[in-house]
């Protein structure tokens, strides 16, 4: 049986899924490298913040369209775009998380991973 060979870095994805944000004007973007913590689910977690339900839904619709175009990629697995409170793009190395402010307040994903190398994007 052989390995499939991965199209793309998962650094690579971060950094394209990123500039989805930015296109729509997410706020509070910050990158947090997991590759050195042990058993961590992915590589990367991209977290940011939309100002509503409706901007976040947005952002989501900008970051699957972007990587689509970009990287020829779709999200393994997507969650939370009924509510869009809190929308979950998963990528499997790349997980993207998109929050209303107060939901990013309350599951304060920062905070639970700290141990992670941060990195604010501007």
């Amino acid at each position: 049986m052989t390995e499939k060979k991965l199209k793309y870095s998962s650094k690579r994805l971060a950094e394209e899924a990123i500039k989805g944000l930015q296109e729509k004007k997410a706020e509070d973007i910050v990158l947090l490298n997991l590759k050195e913590i042990d058993n961590s689910i992915c590589d990367y977690f991209i977290i940011c913040t939309g100002t509503s339900n409706r901007h976040a839904d947005s952002i989501s619709d900008s970051v699957e369209e972007y990587v689509l175009k970009k990287m020829k990629e779709k999200p393994y697995h997507v969650e939370g775009k009924e509510t869009s409170e809190w929308v979950l793009l998963d990528y499997v190395d790349v997980v993207v998380h998109i929050f209303i402010p107060e939901m990013r307040d309350f599951y304060n994903l920062e905070g639970l991973w700290a141990d992670a190398k941060k990195i604010a994007v501007a």
